[in-house]
């Protein structure tokens, strides 16, 4: 659902990571047609980092239950 948002809307799928101000910038360059295509890839880009950064936490979290 969040590939869809970041899609369609890339700087909300920025906004809903919580960065707010990366969000407004990714909108003002998404409010260009050539601007819009950095700004997919951007979210896109983001997003594949914050599901890492989570997998990576809960991987060091099991490691230190061991």
């Amino acid at each position: 659902m969040r590939y869809v948002i970041a899609f369609f809307f890339p700087f909300l799928s920025l906004m809903l990571q919580g960065k707010i101000m990366s969000g407004l910038l990714c909108l003002v360059l998404q409010l260009t047609l050539i601007g819009w295509i950095p700004a997919f890839i951007w979210a896109v880009t983001s997003l594949n980092r914050m599901y890492a950064d989570r997998r990576n936490r809960q991987l060091i979290a099991e490691l230190k239950r061991r």
